[in-house]
């Protein structure tokens, strides 16, 4: 083998040695990215659990206020008719009274 056969085995031996390194460069940065986008990909799972939990919350805070503000307006409701018909009957009551006065002597 001569010199010149000598430096162009070395020189591919050195080229595959490089290859070699690049391909496994390029098997870590794949590794990475997959790691990376498994990562984003838990990350958005749990922020969408998190967001879901509170909208939830939210949701029965909002129905227990709607239920409050119902109860709490019923009550006065009820409250303000039985304090009408309290008002007629005594009004219905005065007008009786009138009119018993004026037909009888």
């Amino acid at each position: 083998m001569d010199v010149s056969s000598k430096v162009l085995n070395e020189l591919a031996q050195r080229e595959a040695a490089l290859d070699a390194q690049i391909e496994a460069a390029r098997e870590e940065a794949r590794q990475t990215v997959a790691a990376a986008e498994a990562q984003a990909a838990q990350i958005m799972r749990d922020a969408e659990a998190q967001a879901n939990a509170m909208q939830t919350r939210h949701d029965e805070q909002l129905s227990a206020e709607v239920t409050r503000i119902r109860e709490e307006s019923g009550a006065q409701a009820r409250a303000q008719a039985q304090a009408t018909r309290e008002q007629a009957g005594s009004k219905l009551g005065q007008a009786v009274e009138t009119i018993m006065r004026a037909v009888l002597p």
